[in-house]
């Protein structure tokens, strides 16, 4: 069940505060004394205080000067540590917090991170993680103190009058009321306020991202324009949080003001009647000090508190997604595998109710070589999805050498398939790590080999250090051409079993394209080949041609026969030579 109120989200954080025992007991016991240290010092200054107002007390005045010293020099040293304390104890948490959203962002569905904003996810593991570590900070720092320093500063008062500590008491949950009000919508507000960062940022991932093509549709002004209506839109959403939770500090602290007030009058009366001691008031009047004091933090940590726990919510909701479940049964011998693939009776759409593949029965033998053509929008990708488990089928089955693919973990199955999409991703790495991202441990060799295969081995001898280049830009710095040969090349080094091309040589010259379609086809021996294409050109060869329109295969068999229909490949195949 996803996070909805606060109080479930602070329950979840506080479980996870378990794994640090040891940390987080060191650090109350720190607290504790502080508290106790903070709380004895108003009675040694009492004490003094009556003690100066007697006759020959020089001796006694120094014994307490001396023990004032020695708790202001050690309630110093523990304040010193024990911010230190809490700040590993929240740094370690909220770090294993980041760890764990990441991971299940790693173990979800592709639909759900379809559903989702990037840049909204992102702002989730990096902003709202940050908030959230700001927002425990204060709540250690000063939350726990002060509810400390109030526990012991109202027995102190109970044992110096119990009148006195009746009146401020009495006055107290006023205070609490008006913090626990304004924090309440402090909540709200600070929830608005997450919502709209999501956005600012997933807005500003998108234009950044894709600055070259903003410019090519002259979109510059069409995208300040929904940056500056987002960006209002998040300093409104801030400022009203911002302005609710800081009327909380003012107002509790005009309340604590008259606590104090009335106890100094109260105070003065009870000393004109000898009830009371000149220091017994001035120990008082610092109890009611710190006794107040916690509440003005305790206020602010409210406010920020809200925020925090609103963060809190965030991450947790990606937690709570369902992740992929993984139920096989068997261990893929990835040396006994053929190639075989047979679609039975499968039925596919990404909405339930609008299904785009019905009842999808395909039978490819081993080795072969199988075309994918169609117009956009037919299915040929989403069939390549589901043969790679990115989506699961909502009816049928596929199976591998007559085996269903879900009887292997996702892991051991997708070893068996290397795939070249058109558009390529490089990481932030050298050019080897880059070849070598599906085999970290291949040899220098075996990634020149394959970049020699790919056709890549001389423009990376160009580069500055070769194959030591550090790509700093994720590989925007060279060519779209470069970038997909460096794609191309991981698939020669993998040497898979099974084959996925999504025109995969859509952004080489021609000249490069032959050359590596030539070496596409010595990788293709004996490996069962799915390639999607749009120049048909590149599949006249292949073993089966399947025409995909609207989720269905309409046409399937070789070249020869699919011409001879006089069908939709046709139809198609005539288009091209009429445009060429």
């Amino acid at each position: 069940m996803k996070t909805k109120t606060p109080s479930s989200s602070l329950a979840r954080l506080s479980q996870r505060f378990r794994g640090q025992g040891a940390l987080l007991m060191l650090a109350l016991i720190g607290t504790v004394v502080q508290v106790s240290l903070t709380v004895y010092l108003p009675v040694l200054i009492g004490q003094a205080i009556d003690t100066v107002v007697r006759p020959n007390s020089n001796q006694l005045l120094s014994s307490i000067l001396v023990r004032m010293v020695l708790v202001i020099g050690l309630n110093t040293a523990i304040q010193w540590l024990n911010p230190i304390l809490f700040n590993r104890l929240i740094y370690q948490v909220v770090a294993k917090l980041r760890e764990d959203v990441l991971f299940k962002l790693h173990h979800l569905p592709l639909s759900y991170i379809d559903r989702q904003s990037i840049g909204d996810l992102v702002s989730r593991v990096t902003t709202d993680s940050e908030q959230l570590t700001n927002g425990l900070l204060m709540i250690f720092n000063q939350f726990f103190l002060g509810i400390l320093t109030i526990l012991l500063t109202i027995f102190s008062m109970g044992r110096l009058d119990m009148l006195m500590l009746l009146l401020v008491i009495g006055l107290t949950p006023l205070s609490l009321l008006i913090a626990r009000f304004i924090s309440q919508k402090s909540y709200r507000l600070y929830q608005e306020q997450t919502r709209a960062r999501g956005q600012q940022t997933e807005l500003l991932e998108e234009v950044i991202g894709q600055q070259a093509l903003v410019q090519q549709f002259n979109a510059q002004a069409q995208k300040i324009d929904i940056f500056r209506n987002r960006n209002a839109q998040y300093s409104d959403a801030t400022q009203d949080a911002i302005f609710y939770s800081s009327t909380i500090f003012p107002t509790t602290r005009f309340v604590n003001a008259l606590i104090y007030a009335l106890l100094a009058g109260v105070g003065a009366l009870r000393i004109m009647k000898g009830q009371f001691t000149v220091g017994q008031l001035t120990t008082f009047l610092n109890y009611a000090t710190q006794y107040t004091k916690p509440f003005n933090d305790i206020s602010s940590v409210f406010a920020e508190l809200q925020s925090a726990l609103a963060c809190a919510e965030r991450l947790f909701a990606v937690l709570d997604e369902q992740a992929l479940s993984e139920d096989h049964s068997q261990i893929l011998d990835s040396h006994a595998v053929q190639g075989a693939i047979d679609f039975e009776n499968v039925q596919f759409g990404y909405v339930p109710n609008r299904i785009l593949i019905k009842n999808l029965n395909l039978s490819i033998p081993a080795g072969s070589k199988v075309g994918i053509v169609g117009p956009t929008g037919a299915g040929k990708s989403t069939m390549i999805n589901l043969l790679m488990r990115f989506y699961e089928v909502n009816q049928g089955q596929i199976l591998l050498d007559g085996i269903p693919i879900t009887q292997y973990s996702r892991e051991d199955f997708r070893q068996q398939i290397g795939m070249v999409l058109q558009e390529t991703w490089l990481k932030a790495a050298t050019i080897h790590d880059n070849i070598a991202y599906g085999l970290p441990n291949a040899s220098r060799k075996a990634v020149i080999e394959a970049a020699k295969a790919a056709n890549a081995d001389f423009f990376i001898r160009q580069l500055p250090q070769g194959y030591d280049t550090y790509l700093e830009d994720a590989g925007a710095s060279l060519s779209q051409g470069q970038a997909q040969l460096l794609s191309i090349a991981r698939v020669f080094l993998k040497q898979p079993k099974i084959l996925i091309l999504d025109e995969a040589t859509s952004s080489i010259d021609t000249r490069t394209e032959m050359l590596i379609q030539k070496a596409f086809q010595k990788l293709m021996t004996g490996r069962t080949s799915f390639v999607i294409a749009h120049r048909l050109s590149t599949i006249e060869d292949a073993d089966m041609i399947l025409v995909m329109v609207d989720g269905d295969i309409v046409e399937s068999g070789n070249h020869a026969q699919l011409m001879a229909l006089k069908g939709v490949y046709h139809q198609m195949q005539t288009a091209q030579e009429t445009l060429a």
